[in-house]
């Protein structure tokens, strides 16, 4: 029991900690609910005063119990459920007692075959108000408590049958529980799933009851005739799944090989570039280092207030529309009145074949919303699409933001995408014309070795990734469609990042 009018240690339930007006608003509309008697009763109890302080405790998350370190690490064998799935979707896995839950993170993306695109949170009970360990991104939202980098797995799980939550992307939902199956006695060689069963649902699919439609849909043959929601026909669906996707389908060897690169020791940014020079020169291929001589042979450009003001305007115009927040459509889209506006207001409308009121019909809108998550512009909870606190502080400082988008470059956390983001900056920061961006990222993919699976083209390679959809929307493309020509200001941004690496 905590004493009434003391502050309990703790988060709020919102992430966001409510005005004195709020605490008071709240308080007033739970004592007028009460009867004229009972209104007596309480006041004579507890006091006006108190009873503010009463429902500011209620609003409050007591912050997650956290044992010590024991000085012998021990191993775990655990079962992580997807939770709701039915046949179940799960995975049995070995760890260390001190592995980091913001390490675990990345276990559990591995293993299940989750993306990692969106945010997560460890909980300590089924409830989702329960107590909960912060993230960098709840700290950057002004959230205070027990930081999940901090924390060992031993330190919150200690034996058989303990469990420990674990929620991903905050708008489909998932959750996910980790139960212990038994303590080892010595902490595994390496971390290691041993067995499982059925695939990870799609990213983004909908959450539990429509990835369920869909994993149905897909056992009875994908039947055009009965094509699940969002889907217009199946054709559609079809392409939009992940490759040879299939509800039934579980690859041990595959989770392995993923849970080996998502544990390994990540290489230091300020590595990655030289790692990639070496890596070209290795077999031959000078031109990364060319296109880097190019880039610093160019003289230092400034930019200016007006000029950022330009290259994040299509940010700016999606934060201006979509305010304090917006609430998305059940299949996860922006509403499709915000999605004309979104395009009227960005020049989307002006070249875009078609309505341009379908988020998922409409790439370049889709591509400005998922960027502006990339760079932590924005996020979605609980179905929910809303400034972060940091683009809330520089939505109308320009400058600021266009700081804050070069601290985030390059974007994305899988090997491809960070390779061809460092490749996409050297190759705009060198000055080469926007219309011959792709050809250049493209010969420096595959003189990487990178290539399409399965193609029956030997130069085949993907050139998109996070990094160059946002050096795009810099240039403008929102606007035309197609970016020709140089632009100062965008080479500017991108020789910035790659200057700032040692």
């Amino acid at each position: 029991m905590h004493r009434l009018g003391t502050a309990v240690p703790g988060r709020w339930l919102t992430g966001v900690v409510p005005t004195s007006d709020d605490v008071q608003r709240l308080a007033e509309q739970l004592i007028a609910e009460l009867t004229p008697q009972q209104q007596q009763t309480f006041l004579a109890a507890v006091g006006a005063d108190r009873s503010t302080a009463l429902i500011e405790n209620a609003l409050r998350v007591p912050d997650p119990t956290v044992g010590t370190a024991p000085t012998r690490i021990r191993g775990f064998r655990v079962r992580l459920d997807l939770i709701g799935a039915k046949p179940p979707v799960w995975r049995r896995l070995e760890l260390p007692g001190d592995l980091p839950l913001d390490r675990l993170h990345l276990v559990i993306q591995a293993a299940m075959g989750w993306l990692d695109g969106h945010l997560h949170r460890f909980r300590t009970g089924s409830d989702p108000r329960s107590p909960y360990f912060v993230t960098p991104f709840d700290v950057e939202e002004g959230e205070d408590g027990v930081l999940e980098a901090g924390v060992r797995l031993d330190q919150v799980l200690t034996g058989a049958g303990e469990r420990l939550w674990y929620e991903y992307d905050f708008g489909d939902g998932w959750d996910h529980v980790l139960a212990v199956e038994a303590v080892l006695d010595a902490p595994p060689a390496e971390v290691r799933c041993t067995t499982g069963r059925m695939a990870c649902p799609p990213e983004d699919c909908g959450g539990i009851w429509d990835y369920t439609e869909l994993a149905a849909w897909v056992r009875g043959g994908c039947d055009p005739s009965s094509v699940p929601p969002p889907f217009e026909d199946a054709g559609h669906a079809r392409d939009w799944l992940p490759l040879d996707w299939h509800p039934d389908r579980f690859d041990v060897d595959a989770a392995n090989t993923a849970l080996a690169a998502a544990v390994a020791a990540p290489v230091p940014v300020a590595g990655e570039l030289a790692a990639l020079r070496e890596q070209l020169e290795r077999v031959g291929n000078q031109a990364l280092t060319q296109l880097l001589a190019r880039s610093a042979s160019h003289a230092a450009v400034e930019v200016s207030e007006a000029d950022a003001a330009r290259l994040i305007e299509p940010y700016a115009v999606l934060l201006d529309l979509i305010g304090d927040g917006v609430r998305l459509t059940s299949a996860g889209y922006l509403p499709p009145a915000l999605v004309e506006q979104l395009a009227e207001r960005t020049g989307v409308a002006g070249w875009w074949i078609g309505k341009a009121n379908r988020e998922d019909l409409t790439w370049p809108v889709a591509q400005l919303r998922d960027s502006a998550r990339a760079l932590g512009l924005v996020s979605v909870r609980k179905g929910r699409l809303a400034p972060t606190a940091l683009a809330g502080r520089c939505r109308d400082r320009p400058l600021a933001l266009w700081r804050h988008i070069l601290s985030r470059l390059p974007v994305g956390r899988t090997e491809f995408d960070r390779q061809a983001g460092w490749l996409a900056l050297a190759v705009v920061g060198s000055g080469i014309p926007a219309e011959d961006w792709e050809r250049e990222i493209r010969n420096l993919l595959l003189g990487l070795g990178w290539r399409v699976q399965g193609s029956p083209s030997p130069d085949r390679v993907a050139v998109a990734s996070p990094t160059l959809d946002v050096l795009e929307v810099l240039s403008g493309k929102t606007h035309r469609g197609r970016i020709t020509g140089q632009d100062l200001a965008v080479a500017a941004t991108a020789r910035a990042v790659i200057s700032s690496d040692p």
